[in-house]
């Protein structure tokens, strides 16, 4: 079973600048289908609140801090993302907030499927009776 994961990107620097970058199946571990970012999210709004039957995600803060809070069934995970060369992965079947978006943050997801409404568990309940069936 895939875990969730902290990973730190390659960062390139030199005096003009810094330079990250993400390959499929080298610093994540699927390959990507889709890509969507979330910004411009109002103080005190939350984000997420779902899980994904099938969906692999991983999440970087591009710009400014959140948290994504995570629950795999059993236990709650809280990361602080604020630095765009670390990302976090999360397998399917895990439930996802994010929350506490600073201003001007930029929340970028890879994703390894195409959107499925279908893939989304959307009720807490319903989640953690899935995660029993596996």
């Amino acid at each position: 079973m895939k875990r969730i994961k902290l990973i730190e990107l390659p960062k390139i620097s030199d005096e003009r600048g810094n330079l990250t970058f993400i390959e499929s199946f080298n610093h994540i571990p699927f390959q990507i289908k889709r890509v969507y970012w979330i910004y411009d999210v109002p103080g005190g709004e939350i984000r997420g609140s779902h899980a994904f039957k099938k969906t692999e995600e991983f999440i970087v803060a591009l710009s400014g801090s959140f948290d994504v809070v995570l629950h795999d069934g059993v236990k709650e995970y809280r990361y602080t993302l604020n630095r765009s060369y670390y990302g976090i992965y999360i397998p399917q079947l895990i439930w996802r907030t994010l929350e506490n978006f600073s201003t001007n943050s930029v929340c970028l997801v890879l994703a390894s499927e195409f959107y499925d409404e279908n893939d989304y568990i959307r009720e807490f309940d319903k989640f953690l009776s899935e995660v029993k069936k596996k």
